[in-house]
């Protein structure tokens, strides 16, 4: 059993957190939202007044902020009071410049230190199935691994500091380019006399197949559990693709990467948040695409 912290118990932060509590951990959370607070106590997790409360004496630190000038603001208060021992894991989803120098300011401290950005969702956040993408050594991710299993079905090693970041950036660029198109498709199809099973019976057998269609389709029915079959309630909100997306053409412009489909997908997920969708399921999407939304 670890002395565990985890600042940030919010959609993803707070399951998370429940699921180390489930796993036997030591567990005192910090956030600022009173509805967060009062679900994470109800999961056995002990709250404290403030972030630096919650570390003191952790063997490791677990963040989940919204954004790199949060992460970079509260590794900075942390590493002067953490355990000399201690392992940071950060699993917001930040900047690779933020991630890089969140980790050089724990080197500096002598900590060990990983950049850990999940994917799966809320969903995945609750049932313990995440997907980790990791950056940082092979001793810190070796630290860290036991954890995230607690909380993860797949933890990968993606390479050294910031390269967890950067496979989550370029692996939602993926999904909402693909989701985009999957729309559009279904778009297209409705406006052939096509019926959504049929469309669905096709592409998840041939050459469209994708987790945007086969996992997450955007039309009611084929998927059961899609939000499609929910009225869009997120699963993962539309602002929450436009963050990302933005992160990736943040990257790109840095390392001079053409992302035309990229930025394309930046800009109509931009429109959509801004027309009073951004609470709205980033499939919901489709609605825009059919001219509804």
């Amino acid at each position: 059993m670890s002395k565990i912290a985890v600042i940030g118990l919010g959609n993803m932060g707070g399951p998370m957190a429940a699921n180390l509590v489930k796993a036997g951990h030591e567990v005192t959370g910090f956030d600022l939202a009173p509805g967060a607070i009062s679900e994470a106590r109800g999961a056995g997790i002990t709250i404290a007044a403030s972030a630096i409360e919650a570390a003191k004496g952790a063997d490791v630190i677990v963040t989940m902020l919204p954004a790199g000038k949060h992460v970079r603001a509260v590794w900075g208060d942390l590493a002067s009071i953490a355990k000399r021992d201690a392992l940071l894991i950060d699993s917001s989803t930040i900047d690779v410049e933020s991630a890089r120098a969140v980790h050089a300011l724990a080197e500096k401290a002598g900590l060990l230190s990983v950049d850990a950005p999940v994917s799966g969702g809320t969903g995945g956040a609750k049932a313990g199935t995440l997907t980790f993408m990791c950056g940082g050594s092979e001793a810190a991710f070796g630290a860290a691994k036991p954890v995230l299993e607690a909380m993860g079905k797949k933890i990968v090693h993606c390479g050294g500091a910031g390269a967890g970041q950067a496979a989550k950036i370029c692996n939602n660029m993926i999904l909402g380019i693909s989701m985009i198109g999957v729309g559009e498709a279904f778009v297209l199809a409705e406006k052939l006399g096509l019926s959504h099973q049929a469309l669905f019976d096709v592409a998840s057998t041939s050459s469209g197949q994708c987790w945007s269609l086969t996992s997450y389709c955007p039309v009611p029915g084929p998927v059961p559990a899609s939000p499609a079959n929910n009225g869009y309630k997120p699963g993962f909100a539309a602002q929450l693709m436009l963050k990302d997306l933005r992160l990736s053409q943040e990257a790109a412009g840095a390392a001079g990467a053409s992302t035309p489909m990229g930025a394309l997908a930046t800009q109509l997920y931009a429109i959509f948040a801004a027309s009073g969708e951004a609470g709205t399921d980033f499939s919901g999407i489709i609605e825009m695409l059919r001219g509804e939304g």
